[in-house]
């Protein structure tokens, strides 16, 4: 929402700015988390508005991610992660025929039929290779398909669970903290190294015990042990290594040293 005052409200990082009209009464101004426009001799504000100064590009790879809103959970049932993977699912498709709550209320062959239709098509605006749901963030990591493919996914994940979770739970107002967050992956290491760190998060959070991790639900763990079929492509990480078993113990041989390395964190900020 706009917001207006005589004088700019103070500013958190350094300005660009655009004159956008001959007789100097217009101006875009914006940071990293504001977006200002001054006209008339106002200045209208708006506080964290989605804005990216680097577009992402296609072909790339991108660790994606983001929390809730004051670090508040966005998975409180099992329907929770349910839906959100079902929203990852449908939306990576560009040729998606009509909102997820209307999939929904289709019966499970006719959805299945949507589904697969969908698949065929292989249309999409990203290609997932790794995620990870948590309690109260998620980490994807995706490769860009098509222009502006990420940003349109995630603005469609994201508006389409907020609206499930805020009928759901009895809630208003924002589930995310303001845009998700977007680091490139440069280079092939890092994209194997990724994808262990977000395999590894339930783990080394101790969300799940060890006897448990390679059952973790809410993770892309299981298309790379068990090969399973769907919505993940983790061939370009698994074939780097000789079979899945080999993935495996190259993601558990780091366990140990990312717990180490979670509760050097929980001390530093307590």
């Amino acid at each position: 929402s706009l917001r207006q005052s005589k004088t700019p409200p103070k500013l958190k990082s350094s300005l660009s700015a655009y004159q956008l009209s001959t007789d100097g009464t217009l101006y875009i101004v914006s940071t990293s988390d504001v977006f200002y426009v001054y006209t008339s001799g106002f200045f209208c504000y708006s506080v964290d508005m989605p804005y990216r100064s680097i577009p992402l590009a296609t072909g790339e790879y991108y660790h994606v991610y983001n929390r809730g809103v004051a670090q508040q959970p966005v998975y409180l049932l099992k329907k929770d992660y349910q839906r959100f993977l079902l929203s990852l699912e449908f939306y990576l498709h560009k040729d998606y025929p009509f909102k997820l709550s209307n999939l929904l209320q289709l019966s499970d062959d006719v959805r299945g039929s949507v589904l697969s239709e969908l698949v065929k098509k292989n249309n999409k605006f990203v290609e997932i290779t790794a995620f990870c749901l948590m309690p109260n963030h998620f980490h994807l990591l995706l490769q860009q398909k098509t222009e502006g493919g990420i940003s349109k996914f995630m603005k469609l994940i994201t508006d389409s669970y907020t609206r499930y979770f805020n009928t759901r739970h009895d809630r208003v107002g924002p589930l995310f903290q303001g845009q998700f967050k977007a680091v490139h992956v440069s280079k092939n290491e890092q994209l194997v190294h990724l994808s262990r760190y977000i395999h590894l998060n339930p783990l080394v959070s101790f969300v799940v015990r060890d006897e448990k991790f390679l059952n973790y639900p809410w993770s892309s763990l299981g298309f790379y042990s068990k090969k399973e079929q769907g919505m993940v492509e983790p061939d370009i990480v698994l074939g780097q290594f000789r079979s899945a078993r080999q993935y495996l113990k190259f993601v558990l041989d780091q366990k140990d040293y990312g717990r180490k390395l979670e509760q050097i964190k929980h001390l530093v900020l307590e």
